[in-house]
C-alpha cells in the first residue's frame, strides 16, 4: 500500500508539491491518516515528472522519504507543471528495492499504483503474464503487482493507439476482475500522458483506498491535484467516488466517469 499525490497546473518547485504543504507526502510517509493496512510508509518513495524534452523521467530511493539528503536539494531545483510521486508500504511478498519502487514510466507515460492484490505470486500471476505479450516482460524489472499492472495497461494503449486512457484503465479493470478470481484486489491508480492526469479508484472484494482531488485550492493557484489524503486543511478537497475514473485536464473541469 502507498500514499499518492499528483499535481497539473502551472510550474512550481518539487519542494512547493512534496514537501511544503501541511500533510504532503514527506508528513504521510510517518503519519498517514487514512492507511489501513499499515502504520507508516517506510519503505521507499519515488516522483516523476517530464523533462524539457517531454520524455518521462523518475526518481526512486527504496528508503524512507525522511532519510533522503538529496531531497531538500532537488526540491528547490527541479520544477515542473505536472507531478506525480508516492511513498511507500511493502506489502508481503515484494522486497523493499528500487526496482519495486513506484512511480512506473516508460517512454510516454507515468504510473502508480496504491494496493494490492492477494496471492499474487501463487495464483494471479500467472494469468496476468498468459494475457501479457511477451515483448512487455522484459521491461518488468521487480515483481509487484503493480509493474505488471503497467505492462497490462501499456499493450492495451500500444494495441490501440486511438484508445483513450480512461477507456483503456476501464477495460485494464475488467481484465482484472477475470486475473483476480475470489481474491482481493486494491486498484487505487494515478496515470498520466503527459497532458492529463487519470485516476482510477476501484478494488475488488474490499473497499477502495481513499483518493481525493481538488480545483480551488488556494495554496495551488490555477492548478489541479490528486492525493490519497488531502495535502492541505483547505476543505476544499473532494473524494474520488468508489468505482469511478477522474480525469485532469488542464483546459477542463473534473470530469468524474463511471467504470
Amino acid at each position: 500500500m502507498c500514499r499518492i499525490a499528483a499535481y497539473l497546473g502551472e510550474t512550481i518547485a518539487l519542494e512547493k508539491f512534496l514537501l511544503e504543504p501541511p500533510h504532503s507526502l514527506l508528513v504521510q510517509g510517518w503519519a498517514p491518516r487514512e492507511l489501513r493496512y499499515a502504520r507508516l510508509n517506510a519503505d521507499g518513495f519515488g516522483f516523476s515528472w517530464y523533462g524539457e524534452d517531454g520524455r518521462p523521467a523518475v526518481y526512486v530511493n527504496p528508503a524512507p522519504i525522511w532519510t533522503d539528503p538529496n531531497l531538500r536539494h532537488l526540491g528547490h531545483s527541479l520544477s515542473s507543471d505536472l507531478w506525480l510521486a508516492s511513498v511507500r508500504s511493502a506489502s508481503p511478498g515484494n522486497p523493499v528495492n528500487h526496482a519495486n519502487t513506484q512511480p512506473f514510466v516508460d517512454g510516454e507515460f507515468l504510473f502508480d499504483h496504491n494496493g494490492l492484490i492477494d496471492d499474487f505470486h501463487i495464483k494471479v500471476r500467472q494469468r496476468m503474464v498468459a494475457d501479457i505479450d511477451a515483448a512487455y516482460l522484459p521491461s518488468i524489472l521487480g515483481n509487484t503487482e503493480s509493474e505488471y499492472l503497467f505492462a497490462a495497461l501499456r499493450q492495451l494503449l500500444n494495441e490501440n493507439p486511438d484508445l483513450p486512457v480512461e477507456s483503456a484503465l476501464g477495460e485494464l479493470m475488467q481484465r482484472i476482475e477475470d486475473w483476480v478470481g475470489d481474491c482481493r484486489a486494491l486498484l487505487t491508480m494515478v496515470i498520466s500522458d503527459g497532458e492529463r492526469l487519470y485516476a482510477v479508484r476501484h478494488a475488488c472484494g474490499d473497499e477502495c483506498p481513499t483518493l481525493y482531488y481538488t480545483a480551488d485550492d488556494e495554496t495551488f493557484p490555477n492548478a489541479q491535484l490528486i492525493a490519497s489524503e488531502p495535502l492541505t486543511e483547505s476543505g476544499v478537497w473532494q473524494s474520488v467516488p468508489e468505482h469511478q475514473i477522474l480525469i485532469l485536464d488542464p483546459e477542463e473541469p473534473p470530469e468524474l466517469l463511471s467504470l
